[in-house]
């Protein structure tokens, strides 16, 4: 059986076909959502992949909140359904409401684009269900905006509830906390800034990003055999 996983394309997106790649690498099939089109088609699993959406006009993700896709996004994750925002993703979805925080630009007011050494912090969410606790990986930023911002009451709510899923060990952007990714309460709908997708070829930056993708292939199968209705 092969998990079948959407990746949103909205005007001015630019990492949808690096995750397509990466996923078809590892055995998923990758199909490709118009952000215009409501209908997610029969996937498994979505994932809002990096870029501009909207060339990032008013803020990143500011916009492609109101995209139709983005009506059937959140409806899919809160029956469930296993969906990971990608740098711009991760802005679209803390936009849309899906989860907490925003994305500042980065303390230096510099683009960022290096490989950065990070920390699992949590296990059983769809992106790091294959990975363990502790976990170090070494995987690329690509931002401008990327600094996680909360109010610290919700952050201390976040750290007490186990939502802070990935942690930078060097941290590139003056994200509160060192956070790298957040989840929501139920651990189905992800966010992070750095791109899992561009680790995951030895020949291209790594493979550290694979158990990430790994991880989100098997919530998709997992999905696909509990018969969850799309």
């Amino acid at each position: 059986m092969t998990a079948r996983v959407g990746v949103v394309v909205f005007p001015g997106t630019n990492c949808e076909h690096d995750v397509a790649e990466a996923l078809r690498r590892l055995g998923g099939e990758a199909r490709m959502l118009w952000h215009q089109d409501p209908d997610l088609h029969g996937v498994e699993a979505v994932v809002l992949p990096g870029g501009f959406a909207h060339g990032d006009y008013l803020r990143p993700g500011a916009l492609a909140r109101f995209s139709p896709v983005m009506g059937a996004v959140a409806d899919f994750a809160a029956a469930g359904g296993p969906v990971v925002g990608i740098c711009n993703g991760f802005q679209v979805l803390t936009e849309a409401g899906l989860l907490p925080g925003a994305l500042g630009v980065n303390r230096s007011l510099r683009f960022v684009c290096r490989p950065v050494r990070l920390r699992v912090e949590r296990t059983g969410t769809v992106l790091t269900g294959q990975a363990e606790a502790g976990q170090e990986l070494v995987v690329p930023v690509n931002h401008f905006s990327g600094a996680y911002r909360v109010d610290p009451a919700t952050l201390e709510r976040l750290e007490a509830a186990g939502q802070v899923v990935l942690r930078y060990l060097e941290n590139p952007n003056g994200s509160q906390g060192d956070v790298a990714g957040v989840c929501n309460e139920a651990g189905n709908v992800v966010g992070l800034m750095p791109h899992p997708e561009r680790a995951s070829d030895p020949l291209q930056g790594g493979t550290d990003g694979q158990v990430l993708l790994r991880s989100l292939l098997a919530a998709a199968l997992d999905r696909s055999a509990s018969g969850a209705r799309r």
